[in-house]
């Protein structure tokens, strides 16, 4: 089986800017996966004939198809179809068939066509026309020796109905792809940090070639990825099998769920394993854990709930909301708590504990201290995950210890 590589160049400007999210470029990235082609490489580039023109050079150099997103419309910016002409030493050649069809859907649309849309009609010499039946702009396939570039438009709708009918079948045919497919699948883990993790697994698992085993570290928990190569899905799926089984073997106590599972949900079920629910306290907080279907309890700031619950908060926040997780749980529950003082009430003494956050389970508490306060969108995304990844690990245990008694 042939190994084929693509690499993806993403043209246009606004998605530099952080005006809009490239999504195009994980579509294809998940389709060419599939169908057995490895992606090491995407690429983002303004709309600049020279720097697209580079980028394309650059990306031919080092895989055997290079897909561009974009830059095929009629205005002055889109410049993909001069950026692919000049990165293969072509001219642009007219297409008067091309401007036929692009003004018959225009006076389909009953729309007014302008006389830029007449650049549209303008392809690489010598390249291999697409029609786009669900757009005005064509797009084309420029073939270089053994390798292609082929241009698709940035419109999502467009983009994916044109790669799935009418590249993949090219490609397929080009490079001899028969059944070829690329399976993955993700463990998920939790209650544990990527580097004990890692060095769990070992160098053995983690320098496998096919199938291969990647980390990725997310707030409180860890996708193991396991990716295969083989001719057809039930082969790939079974290389799959065998991995996990051997990953399982070392790490198995921290998967919590495979692919789209959920930790919140994997939390849910280990409460209900265990007869317990959950209560979430939150302190100087937003509502960060919302769904968990159980008492919630909430102040305003550290200072109204210490003396509230009449406790001293000198001694630092982690200490306070250990003290308050195990002061609130009440039979039948476990407790997480979240605390933080909003930067303007942290002083200098104070500084190093921003927010902390404490699990009560069982007879056992946990609980840390963050450099940063809980009205920040860093606490946002890690505190309630953090919250949740500790007692996922702490109901598992005392399962464990409630099976062994």
């Amino acid at each position: 089986m042939r190994d084929v590589t693509a690499e993806i160049v993403a043209v246009g400007t606004e998605i530099l800017l952080g005006e809009i999210t490239d999504t195009n470029s994980v579509f294809l990235a998940r389709a060419l996966r599939d169908m057995g082609i490895n992606v090491y490489y995407m690429t983002t580039v303004g709309d600049n004939r020279r720097r697209i023109a580079e980028a394309i050079r650059l990306a031919l150099s080092r895989a055997d198809v290079v897909i561009t997103c974009g830059g095929l419309g009629p205005t002055v910016d889109d410049m993909t179809r001069d950026g692919v002409a000049d990165a293969t030493d072509r001219s642009l050649a007219f297409q008067q068939h091309l401007l036929d069809q692009i003004t018959a859907r225009f006076a389909a649309m009953k729309a007014q066509m302008t006389v830029n849309n007449r650049q549209q009609a303008y392809v690489p010499e010598g390249a291999v026309i697409i029609e786009n039946p669900v757009g005005t702009a064509p797009c084309f396939i420029v073939e270089q020796g053994d390798k292609c570039v082929l241009s698709l438009p940035g419109v999502p709708r467009e983009m994916k109905y044109l790669f799935t009918e009418r590249i993949v079948p090219y490609l397929r045919e080009r490079y001899g792809l028969g059944g070829a497919v690329i399976r993955a699948r993700v463990l998920k883990a939790a209650g544990i940090g990527e580097s004990m993790l890692d060095d769990m697994l070992g160098k053995e698992l983690l320098n496998a070639g096919n199938p291969s085993i990647g980390l990725a570290a997310h707030s409180g928990q860890i996708d193991i990825r396991i990716t295969a190569k083989a001719e057809s899905d039930a082969a790939a799926d079974a290389m799959i099998d065998v991995m996990e089984e051997k990953v399982r073997v070392r790490v198995g106590r921290y998967i919590y769920g495979t692919d789209g599972a959920s930790l919140a949900q994997a939390v849910q079920d280990a409460l209900s394993a265990v007869h317990l629910q959950l209560r979430v306290v939150e302190i100087g907080v937003p509502s960060l854990i919302s769904d968990h279907n159980g008492p919630l309890t909430q102040y305003d700031s550290v200072d109204a709930a210490a003396a509230i619950l009449g406790m001293d908060v000198s001694a630092g926040l982690r200490q306070f909301a250990e003290g308050v997780a195990a002061r609130m749980a009440l039979p039948g529950e476990a407790v997480v708590v979240m605390v933080s003082r909003a930067h303007t009430q942290v002083d200098a003494a104070d500084a190093a504990e921003r927010s902390a956050l404490a699990v009560h389970c069982g007879d056992t508490t946990r609980a840390r201290a963050y450099g940063f306060a809980g009205d920040s969108e860093e606490a946002r995304q890690f505190m309630p995950t953090w919250g949740l990844s500790f007692l996922w690990r702490m109901l598992r245990d005392l399962a464990e210890a409630d099976h062994a008694g």
